[in-house]
């Protein structure tokens, strides 16, 4: 008995005789029926191009446009998504791809270029299979890795060009002194490459403050943000760091903060930074040493502060992380479920608050809005975060991914209970 199945589609108009660009199949018109939205509203949402166009009653928006000049047939598809909640697609705002399921390799894992680019690509590709349609990765440079970590991220955002979209945050680890030479070199230089943010952990310098400016200085160069590792566990230096990142904001991100001391969350929403939490468990390779688990009370105190707060898994099966997950509803489930936030609030951090971390557009399900969109088995979102397995994941106006989950029982119990998780 299926318990969870995908959402059912209508026929592709010209199957057999012309092949789509998309494997997934559809037009540049996409119909979406039966979507249930957060507000219990069930409803129709017509996408043309990589917007949304209309949003109306189900049933109420008609039959999907004709291609001009040919009346009779249609350019799009029409998906049935009884069953399914429709949310604004989720970003992941603080990955490590490089890295990624390394914790199973042999150590130091292999960084042939094969190798960073099928680690990356897998890495990108799980976590938008559960949903994330933009990624932002953390990348290694200088040092023995010199830039082939990002030239590996860089060629695995080309073709991923079209299902997610993917940015580069170049990490040097060292930037002052005789020993950061190096580094300062290669951060120009990676910024010149198409990263797409300057970062990296400025504890791991001898001095951190000289480590920000430098940061700067290159970011402003570049005119690009800052995305930084701390742990926000020694409050006068956090100070220090903030005030000189204070030409940058609000385009300065810091995270994890999962050793927060006190008073830091005032320190952080003074300046108007921006931060990224991994709930998961609180730290990942960007930060050396084990990792403290992120507390529900330091959520709640970021959010009490009115810090701009988004979510992200952190490490995917890395040594920081070797059972880390790339599903953005994990982190949103253990934000909730841990008392930090509400529901509501736990998916705006793994959503909105992510997307305008990485520099994008929030999106609402509306008219006008991006076609950025998740729809997942469930009848709410508290239910969707407890356990929507089956996923159907739209970027740019495309169906990109589609996850069924299929559950089967044994039939030896004589109850008549429902099989299927249908609402209502």
């Amino acid at each position: 008995m299926t318990a969870d199945s995908a959402p059912a589609e209508g026929p592709h108009p010209g199957e057999g005789s012309q092949k789509t660009p998309n494997p997934l199949g559809h037009g540049p018109v996409l119909l979406l029926a039966n979507a249930r939205l957060t507000d219990g509203r069930v409803v129709d949402v017509r996408i043309s191009g990589d917007r949304i166009q209309a949003v109306g009653t189900a049933g109420g928006l008609g039959p999907l446009p004709a291609t001009p000049g040919s009346p009779t047939s249609t350019t799009g598809a029409r998906i049935d998504l009884g069953g399914y909640l429709l949310l604004p697609a989720p970003a992941e705002p603080h990955a490590h791809y490089d890295v990624a399921f390394s914790a199973a390799l042999p150590t130091p894992p292999p960084e042939t270029p094969a190798d960073l680019i099928r680690r990356v690509t897998e890495g990108a590709l799980t976590a938008l299979g559960y949903g994330a349609t933009a990624q932002r990765t953390h990348v290694r440079i200088g040092d023995v890795h010199g830039l082939r970590r990002l030239e590996a991220v860089l060629t695995a955002r080309q073709a991923l060009r079209g299902l997610a979209e993917l940015q580069a945050v170049a990490m040097p680890r060292l930037l002052t002194g005789r020993a950061g030479a190096d580094g300062r070199a290669q951060l120009r230089d990676a910024l010149k490459l198409g990263a797409a943010a300057a970062g990296g952990c400025p504890e791991l310098d001898p001095d951190p403050v000289g480590y920000v400016q430098v940061l700067l200085e290159a970011a402003q160069e570049a005119d690009c943000p800052v995305d930084l590792h701390t742990t926000g566990a020694d409050p006068a230096q956090l100070a220090r760091l903030v005030s000189v990142l204070a030409p940058l904001r609000p385009r300065v991100t810091v995270g994890p903060v999962n050793a927060l001391a006190d008073g830091g969350a005032a320190v952080l929403a003074g300046a108007g930074l921006r931060v990224v939490c991994l709930p998961q468990n609180g730290g990942c390779v960007g930060i050396e040493g084990p990792s403290a688990p992120l507390r529900p009370f330091l959520v709640r105190e970021l959010i009490e502060a009115g810090l701009a707060l988004s979510a992200g898994a952190g490490g995917l099966r890395d040594l920081a992380n070797p059972v880390g997950r790339a599903d953005p509803l994990e982190a949103a489930y253990l934000l909730a479920a841990g008392g930090g936030l509400s529901p509501e609030a736990a998916y705006e951090a793994i959503a909105n608050q992510a997307r305008i971390t990485l520099g994008l557009q929030p999106v609402r399900v509306d008219a006008g809005f991006p076609a950025e969109l998740l729809a997942v088995r469930g009848d709410s979102l508290a239910g969707a975060l407890a356990g929507g397995h089956s996923r159907l994941v739209i970027h740019s106006g495309r169906v990109v991914s589609r996850t069924s989950a299929v559950r089967e029982f044994a039939d030896t119990v004589a109850l008549a209970l429902p099989r299927q998780n249908t609402p209502g």
